[in-house]
């Protein structure tokens, strides 16, 4: 429905964002960390977005970038976190750290972001372990001509990171 909303920062709570679009002030939920890297109010920004509707009402959800949006995305297929649940983790964890959290199965990490419990962090790990990876840097040259299979591989549940190796 919507990729991303760019406009004028009119205002900025802790996890609220309101974007001024073309005479339309946007309500955005958004995690905490991405919405203290955005500019200042008065200023220009683009934010990425997913809308949640249900019977009783729309929400709309914003990122600092697509690399987050995901990240919430695949947040939102663990089950017992909902779409209030992803951002409160994103809210209390780094891009960085989550993966890395993930790829070494540091569940003590995991269980200290605010709103995750033991459970819901091991059901995170089994869930999403290899999915939020990026390709290792150094090997993204290589990489770059099988993106669309790694992409493909991950979507069905294979590890991002073997991938990248395994194929370059």
């Amino acid at each position: 429905m919507f990729n991303s909303i760019q406009g004028t920062i009119t205002g900025k709570k802790n996890d609220a964002l309101y974007l001024a679009t073309g005479g339309v002030e946007w309500d955005v939920i958004i995690p905490a960390m991405d919405n203290a890297q955005l500019p200042d109010v008065g200023e220009t920004a683009r934010v990425w977005t997913w809308v949640y509707h249900k019977e009783d009402g729309m929400r709309l959800y914003g990122f600092r970038n697509e690399t987050r949006r995901a990240a919430f995305l695949e947040l939102l297929k663990v089950d017992g976190i909902g779409p209030k649940g992803a951002i409160k983790i994103m809210g209390g964890i780094s891009q960085e750290e989550l993966e890395r959290a993930l790829d070494s199965e540091d569940l003590a990490r995991l269980e200290n972001v605010p709103g995750l419990g033991k459970k819901t962090a091991q059901k995170m790990l089994l869930t999403l372990k290899g999915k939020l990876t990026r390709a290792p840097a150094a090997s993204a040259e290589t990489t770059a001509p099988y993106a669309d299979l790694i992409e493909a591989l991950a979507a069905m549940g294979y590890d991002k990171r073997a991938d990248a190796v395994a194929l370059s």
